[in-house]
């Protein structure tokens, strides 16, 4: 388990934040007049800063990725799987499967598959809950497609949610990128859509809990 670097400055601040309080306590002695509130502000501070390191955290996972099987990109739950026209880069009909992350959820992103960014744009937009039907075609959000070495086409979108705030990702087009990798980052609440040709095995079902790195949702 480690600390992702987009957390760092919440860390730092959450982190401050407590010393703060602990010191204005200790320093005016409100525990010998407010026990009950000593307790409250002691914890509080307390409470915010684990729940920052735990939301910015990253397991160490040991993961096998092969060519034709799509890893998850997001830890979550399988909120969506259906048959969509595709929009903004294919025209057409795919399947779709859209993670949703909760606050308690891991929030790096893993790239699917191996292969090369042929697409990569960010979109300024609203901040309807993650699990609204219209949240990836209308919310803030970056698409990306990644053709594999046998030419099939993987379209990843992150999508900022209620509370998400920031978008991060580290790709850019001609990149070529492996199976199973970090590649970016939502901050407080989000959702990861991914778009598969039709003729693809889908290997997750509704409402299931998956493992980015880890659970195969899918194999062409």
């Amino acid at each position: 388990m480690k600390l992702h670097k987009e957390g760092y400055s919440s860390i730092m601040l959450a982190g401050i934040f407590f010393l703060v309080i602990e010191t204005v306590l200790i320093y005016f002695k409100i525990y010998e007049t407010h026990l009950f509130v000593f307790l409250i502000l002691s914890i509080l501070p307390t409470f915010i800063l684990i729940a920052i390191m735990q939301f910015f955290r990253i397991p160490i996972r040991k993961y096998n990725y092969t060519e034709g099987n799509i890893l998850c990109p997001a830890d979550g739950e399988i909120v969506v799987i259906e048959e969509v026209e595709e929009t903004e880069y294919f025209y057409d009909k795919r399947i779709q499967i859209s993670i949703f992350m909760s606050p308690l959820n891991v929030h790096a992103n893993f790239n699917p598959v191996s292969g090369v960014i042929q697409y990569m744009k960010y979109h300024k937009g609203l901040n309807l809950v993650a699990w609204h039907p219209k949240s990836s075609t209308d919310n803030e959000r970056t698409t990306f497609v990644i053709k594999t070495e046998a030419g099939q086409e993987v379209l990843l979108r992150q999508v900022a949610g209620a509370l998400a705030r920031r978008i991060c990702y580290y790709l850019k087009e001609g990149q070529r990128v492996n199976g199973g990798e970090e590649f970016g980052f939502i901050k407080f609440g989000s959702r990861v859509d991914v778009f598969l040709p039709l003729n693809t095995k889908i290997k997750v079902h509704l409402n299931q809990k998956v493992k980015a790195q880890l659970t195969e949702i899918a194999q062409f």
